[in-house]
């Protein structure tokens, strides 16, 4: 008899992860603590009940990431892509559901399938027996929280989490910024190429903290307190403590000359770190916020340099809960020191309801082959879903690892043929790429 596969969380990753190891003809236990235990966001029992937005973003899958992995998960007869399009609502260019009944339509299909099971209840021990899929999402009861960071020696995995921006390395005007590491640390390409560098002047500093401190900020859920992860304060609440604290701190000028102007010693400066081995995203170092994206955008682009610059990642700021994948899984999304158990979802470091569930069908796929005595590789990271595993599994720097939504910086450049590609005819080729691999990778399992 072939031995089942247990899945903590009835989310979209494990409610994915749950259709697709069934479907390969795996048994499956799917154990979900609602609604007998809930949380602050979730109103019902339901599987892959959104919490918040009721969007999937931009359906294009021609020159578009997060619209190709919704071709990915179609093209993988995903569950939670099916539902979504048969309750899909009016939203132009994007894929934007009526969220109760997709939830419903989801359970009902889960509930409805002969090999899987369920068993109502709170997890709250890592499991030392069997195959285990922990898809708790970022909401992951305070219990079972303890036990992972007990397992993975995290000191924190629950907090209130400012993010910074991150930015296509391509969008910055290189002829405002400049490539250097403070007091020129590094003597590799890499190390070399680890930040860029962006200067202001006194009147550009003291515009640039008053747009700061009168921009629209997000507001806490009642009943929340802000806990900030240690180090991650945001830029506003740094700002307010006094107009000069930034200069001191992550906008600090010193170490630092700018080639374009070597005479002029800069106010103050804004680094961009290196965030992805590709080198085509950088992060705003020490700029994690809780500004409104509408804020955000306006007042980062007063920086001289990002006047262009286009978004990977808007900052922000939430409740989350999740491990540093670099560090913790291997390749097929196993933990390194419990190989028995895998981790999908928004635990794992992605971001976004789409991302969550395509870890999971990844998650599902991979646990189901492992039982039925096959090793199943990820896909490769020319593809969307390839893109984010090798990200949380190896790609992102784990020292400063954070949530990820799927991004084409996270995927491996394209050379122009012939001269510059435009950024719409480079995407089309991205999208191009990844359906023929993504094709493949799906025919190499038959």
């Amino acid at each position: 008899m072939t031995e089942a596969l247990h899945i903590i969380g009835g989310g979209m990753a494990g409610s994915e992860a749950a259709w697709q190891a069934a479907e390969a003809g795996v048994p499956v236990v799917l154990h979900e603590m609602r609604p007998a235990v809930g949380t602050f966001a979730h109103r019902t029992g339901n599987f892959a009940e959104m919490v918040c937005s009721n969007s999937f973003r931009s359906d294009d899958d021609e020159r578009n990431a997060v619209g190709l992995l919704h071709w990915e998960m179609r093209a993988a007869k995903g569950l939670i892509m099916e539902m979504a399009q048969s309750h899909r609502l009016p939203a132009g260019g994007a894929l934007a559901v009526d969220r109760d009944p997709f939830a419903q339509a989801v359970t009902d299909r889960l509930r409805a399938h002969p090999r899987i099971t369920f068993e109502p209840g709170e997890i709250t021990e890592l499991p030392r027996d069997g195959h285990w899929i922990v898809a708790t999402g970022p909401l992951t009861s305070g219990a079972l929280a303890q036990s992972i960071r007990a397992e993975t020696g995290a000191e924190a995995l629950a907090f209130f989490d400012a993010i910074a921006p991150i930015l296509y390395a391509d969008s910055v005007d290189m002829s405002v910024a400049w490539m250097q590491s403070r007091y020129d640390k590094g003597e590799t390409f890499e190390e070399q190429t680890a930040y860029m560098n962006c200067p202001m002047d006194k009147a550009q500093y003291e515009a640039f903290i008053d747009a700061l401190l009168a921009a629209e900020k997000t507001d806490f859920h009642e009943g929340e307190t802000a806990g900030y992860f240690d180090g991650c304060l945001p830029i506003e609440v740094m700002a307010e403590r006094g107009r000069e604290t930034l200069r001191f701190g992550p906008m600090k000028p010193v170490g630092l000359t700018n080639p374009h102007a070597p005479e002029v010693k800069a106010h103050a400066v804004v680094q961009l770190r290196r965030d992805n081995a590709l080198g085509t995203l950088y992060n705003m170092v020490g700029f994690q916020t809780k500004m409104k994206y509408g804020a955000q955008t306006a007042v980062f682009k007063m920086i001289p340099g990002l006047h262009d610059a286009s978004f990977a990642r808007l900052g922000g700021i939430h409740r989350n809960t999740f491990i540093n994948s670099p560090t913790l899984l291997d390749a097929r999304m196993r933990l390194r020191s419990r190989p028995s158990i895998r981790f999908a979802g928004q635990i794992t470091g992605v971001e976004g309801y789409v991302e969550s569930a395509a870890m999971g069908l990844l998650a599902g796929r991979m646990a189901a082959a492992e039982i039925l005595g096959r090793d199943l590789p990820p896909p490769g990271p020319e593809t969307a879903m390839g893109s984010l595993i090798h990200h949380i599994t190896g790609g992102a720097v784990a020292k400063t690892f954070q949530p990820m939504n799927v991004n084409f910086g996270l995927f491996p450049p394209i050379e122009a043929k012939g001269g510059r590609r435009g950024r719409k005819d480079r995407y089309k080729a991205y999208t191009d790429r990844a359906k023929e691999a993504f094709l493949q990778w799906l025919t190499d399992q038959s």
